[in-house]
């Protein structure tokens, strides 16, 4: 019978339930409020006449449920509202677990926090083992923990060690780790799905039961120790006053155990306190902001199949494989067969770390080969050059590549500051030039700035914000410009920093401040990483374009070839891939928080009265996928409206008074206050 609008339940001959659950109007299945309401009333029939044996499947090819309907969260205005939505959620799971009769969750694909804890409500769980699955609780990168009782089952099924490294890192499990963990009792290929789970469901073996191990750090003395163990090693990636998610979750499981109807009930008070706070309010935010720079790809004009990239350095490199990766035909140029094949070397073990099978890894290293004579040209949907940033060199290169290219395909740089009117001069179509300025490292970085001229045709820019989510990358369009927007709002956070340190301040000071903001990395060791040279170069190209004063002292370094992190030697030295930093020399600066932070507030005020981007959202969430800015805080313009414009108006005025023009405020503070 059909339930409702979202779920159907059918009884087979031998009397066994299938309970489907089918999402009216969405492409994934998510336990919304309605859907989670109506479930009720499915488990009243089933109650008040079980079946022999329940399954419980998704109709969407796609995956089970991918967890609660983040948009519900958008309409709480208060803790007890959220407790209420999420009780009434654990409620109607407690009544699944209740039943008389066995009970299997049958997974395609993802199970993702409630879709994992609507499964993990069930007896026994089988997935199906066709590469797709994945399961996982990612409710600690909103803010939230697990609601529908998933604090508490998780760690009885399978332990705290496992259940606390999916719930504190949102880490989700593959299906042969799954089935190691014991989160799930079988896998089998897809199409045996359906009879497994029937087959499981009317055997009724004995339960997974987590380790003796487990249930020994289970114990009210254990607890005590490897709770405080957790959250040492939870603050080493996030501080309880920015992030205090992933601290609930071990408090509760001190405090209770996972054991006892207190236990749920603390779950959803403790979750009803968190999805009204300010963190997790910027967070869902973020999750919204990444939905819309997704969705800008669009429906692509132009099917790409075959890349060229010129330039096989380390951006050029593992742009071309990470398009391999991707699974895209790719030739990588460069001047000669030793420029290219440390490129090569890289992609090779890019391709073993993520795709793991051999087979897969074969096959991706096919896609990618040498290309010195540049002969995959003609037969490219999309050239991407990623030599060094030289206007003359550009130029000539598109002067050997334009002629070459077949009609259509894109032509693309990956300049990170030069101006595409000025690089496009001399081609005979000026209009098929785009930007695609990608960030480093490739393979980490999800924003891919995708960058316009005023001439730029319409078909050429929904191309490659669709090649751009081909590559499974976000893409910010913006408009060229000094900087573009990423780095002319980065570049201030940077400088400051050096202004900072020549005044004396210590290195190691100034990056615990940005840390105590919520930056995921200070400024000083974020400069060695993305390279003082590049640093030095882009600096001093936005200093000419604003007539602003840019720190020297990086020059020197630079000329002794110390260029941070790739060198071994910057700012900082480096170890293993890792800063030295010098002990902190003590109180920095009252106001240098504010001289690291409004200046990129500032510039971001700048980008939208110039039109740089289209608006503050793109804005925030550009600045937050591309240089990391603090995401509790819901991205630049987001934090400033919520500090207030003219507050920060009058604070950017008295630095200005106190160290000169470049904490002058922009002139888009006016309509940000209106």
């Amino acid at each position: 019978m059909n339930a409702g609008g979202n779920w159907k339940v059918e009884r087979d001959a031998d009397d066994v339930a299938w309970l489907t659950l089918d999402k009216q109007g969405t492409s994934a299945n998510v336990l919304s409020k309605d859907v989670i309401t109506e479930l009720a009333g499915v488990m009243s029939g089933l109650e008040g006449k079980p079946p022999r044996a329940l399954v419980v499947l998704s109709a969407k090819t796609g995956g089970f449920v991918a967890g609660a309907d983040i948009k519900d969260f958008t309409n709480l205005a208060t803790a007890e509202q959220a407790y209420t939505l999420i009780r009434a959620g654990q409620q109607v799971f407690d009544r699944i677990e209740a039943l008389p009769c066995p009970s299997v969750a049958a997974i395609n694909g993802f199970a993702l926090g409630g879709g994992l804890e609507l499964a993990l409500a069930c007896r026994y769980r089988v997935a199906a083992s066709d590469g797709k699955v994945s399961l996982g609780f990612p409710e600690v990168q909103l803010g939230i923990h697990p609601g529908f009782g998933g604090t508490v089952r998780a760690v009885r099924l399978v332990g705290v060690r496992i259940a606390m490294d999916m719930m504190l890192t949102g880490r989700a499990y593959r299906a042969e780790q799954a089935l190691a963990a014991g989160l799930v009792d079988q896998l089998v290929p897809l199409a045996e799905l359906r009879n497994a789970a029937r087959s499981l469901a009317l055997a009724a073996p004995p339960r997974h039961r987590r380790s003796f191990v487990d249930s020994l750090l289970n114990l009210g003395v254990a607890r005590g120790f490897l709770a405080k163990a957790l959250e040492r090693k939870v603050s080493a990636r996030a501080r309880r006053e920015h992030y205090p998610a992933p601290y609930a979750i071990i408090e509760l499981w001190r405090r209770y155990g996972a054991q006892g109807a207190n236990a749920f009930e603390a779950e959803a008070r403790s979750i009803g306190k968190l999805m009204v706070s300010p963190t997790a309010r910027s967070l869902v935010r973020v999750f919204f902001l990444q939905d819309r720079l997704k969705s800008l790809g669009g429906k692509a004009p132009l099917e790409v199949k075959n890349v060229h990239v010129v330039g096989a350095g380390v951006m050029g490199g593992d742009i071309a494989a990470w398009c391999a990766l991707r699974g895209l035909n790719v030739t990588l140029q460069d001047r000669g067969p030793e420029f290219v094949q440390p490129a090569l070397t890289r992609a090779h073990e890019l391709f073993a770390k993520r795709l793991r099978e051999p087979d897969l890894v074969r096959a991706a290293t096919e896609r990618l080969r040498a290309d010195v004579a540049g002969e995959g040209v003609p037969q490219a949907d999309v050239v991407i050059e990623a030599i060094f940033e030289n206007v003359e060199a550009k130029r000539a290169l598109y002067a050997t590549l334009e002629p070459r290219m077949k009609p259509g395909a894109l032509l693309a740089t990956n300049t990170s500051s030069l101006m595409l009117e000025t690089l496009a001069e001399q081609l005979a179509e000026p209009a098929r030039l785009v930007g695609l300025h990608f960030f480093n490292p490739v393979a980490k970085m999800q924003l891919v700035e995708v960058i316009r001229k005023a001439d730029t045709r319409p078909e050429v820019l929904q191309a490659a914000l669709a090649f751009t989510r081909k590559l499974d990358r976000l893409p910010l369009p913006c408009r060229s410009a000094p900087g573009f927007v990423v780095n002319r709002i980065l570049m201030p956070y940077l400088n400051e920093a050096l202004f900072a340190a020549k005044e004396g301040v210590g290195l190691a000071d100034i990056d615990e401040v940005a840390l105590n903001f919520g930056m995921p990395m200070g400024p000083v060791e974020l400069a060695d990483t993305v390279g003082l040279d590049v640093c030095l170069h882009v600096g001093r190209i936005l200093a000419q374009a604003f007539g602003r004063e840019a720190p020297d002292q990086i020059a020197a370094l630079v000329e002794a070839k110390n260029l941070g992190r790739k060198s071994g030697r910057g700012l900082y030295e480096w170890r293993n891939g890792k800063p030295v930093k010098p002990p902190r020399t003590g109180a920095p600066p009252a106001d240098l928080e504010d001289r690291l932070i409004l200046p990129m507030l500032n510039d971001a005020v700048g980008c939208l009265r110039e039109r740089v981007i289209d608006d503050a959202d793109l804005l925030d969430g550009g600045v937050i996928f591309g240089t990391g800015f603090a995401p509790f805080r819901g991205g630049p313009i987001y934090y400033a409206k919520q500090r207030g414009p003219a507050g920060i108006v009058e604070r950017l005025q008295d630095l200005e008074a106190r160290y000169g023009a470049r904490f002058r405020p922009d002139a888009g503070w006016r309509a940000l206050s209106a």
